[in-house]
């Protein structure tokens, strides 16, 4: 029997009840999914806690998950009366117009906003943030710059603001992955399987593996586009103690970039303990940082014991899928390495690499 009044804590939302007895249960999102007409994201939004609970979804959820749907009402109730008490004390303490400063999906209206907007707009930020002030928005996410570790073109600057939206609906969507728990020897026992699988030609096909290899190593593999503005295109995240986001923008939509960057993710996680920080050369030990999970990446496409075998490639195609195939990677990631080493000029042989498109990649991000 689940007690109600343990999980009835407003930070606390009815999708977290939903989380533990779906992986309690081992009951994934995507079977949920099947018993509610909007599919995943109705289960989104009842785990981020954007969907209320009326009759109906208690009904549905009491069949799947157990508890009565009388329970799953209350769960509701609970957390709205503590979310409108965390938004009265909000306002109170003048932390009004520092929550109304942080981003948030949906832009709210510009101009004057009256009493009633302004609270709903506060509302929606705590619930998207998963916070009860503005003191626990600071703690998680205040030094977005300082603690997260996103992996960026040095051409152009992230927008912060976009960027933390970005890492906020990769935490959302990771929510959503069951995963047993963070191990990094555990993921360095796949790497060999998953350097395999950029073989594979479709993101349907690939991702899906992709993301089940991680899972058995504790990490959640999610794919979000980057919002305008976020020209990141990896990061990782610790989103609970023993869980681990591998988060991907897929923003170049080629598999030399991508797979680069799957890789370079997993280093951080595997040289850096998980831990999180700046992709920013004026930061102390940020350049070592990222030169140790490039170096990974590198090794990572290219075996160590290859190397030698590697410098010696000619920069012509069949000599390339030649060695790429006796490796085990897609010719593209070859290619890749030889540009960026210099041994194959930018404009070269780029037919090798495979690119895709949003239509491609869609199907295979849930």
């Amino acid at each position: 029997m689940i007690d109600e009044h343990a999980t009835a804590t407003w930070f606390s939302k009815p999708g977290d009840s939903i989380r533990a007895i779906m992986q309690r249960r081992n009951i994934s999102a995507h079977e949920l999914a099947q018993r509610f007409d909007d599919g995943l994201d109705a289960v989104r939004s009842l785990i981020d806690g954007s969907r209320q609970i009326d009759e109906a979804t208690a009904a549905t959820l009491s069949a799947i998950l157990g508890a009565t749907t009388k329970f799953w009402l209350k769960r509701q109730e609970n957390f709205d009366t503590a979310v409108e008490r965390a938004v009265v004390q909000v306002r109170e303490s003048g932390q009004e117009d520092l929550l109304l400063s942080l981003p948030a999906p949906n832009r709210r209206a510009s101009g004057r906003l009256t009493s009633e907007r302004r609270a709903a707009e506060i509302r929606k930020r705590l619930v998207f943030y998963n916070v009860p002030d503005a003191e626990s928005w600071t703690r998680r996410y205040g030094r977005l710059v300082g603690e997260t570790d996103y992996r960026t073109s040095k051409t152009y600057a992230s927008k912060e603001e976009a960027t933390l939206l970005w890492l906020r609906r990769g935490e959302l969507e990771a929510d959503m992955i069951q995963t047993r728990p963070w191990n990094s020897g555990n993921l360095m026992d796949r790497l060999q399987e998953i350097r395999k699988l950029s073989m594979i030609r479709h993101p349907e096909r690939f991702l899906p593996r992709l993301r089940a290899l991680c899972s058995e190593a504790g990490v959640a593999l999610v794919v979000v586009k980057a919002p305008e503005g976020c020209r990141a295109s990896g990061a990782i995240r610790m989103v609970d103690p023993d869980k681990a986001m591998l988060l991907l923008s897929f923003r170049y939509k080629r598999d030399d970039q991508f797979w680069f960057t799957v890789f370079h993710e997993m280093g951080h996680l595997v040289l850096h303990k998980a831990n999180t920080f700046v992709d920013d050369e004026a930061l102390p030990g940020d350049v070592d940082r990222e030169d140790e999970a490039n170096a990974f990446a590198a090794e990572c496409i290219i075996p160590p014991l290859r190397e030698s075998e590697f410098e010696r490639v000619q920069p012509k195609k069949d000599d390339i899928v030649r060695f790429s195939v006796s490796i085990g990677v897609a010719p593209g990631l070859t290619v890749g390495q030889m540009q960026h080493r210099g041994m194959l000029a930018p404009e070269k042989l780029n037919y090798l690499k495979r690119t895709w498109d949003w239509t491609q990649i869609n199907p295979a991000t849930v």
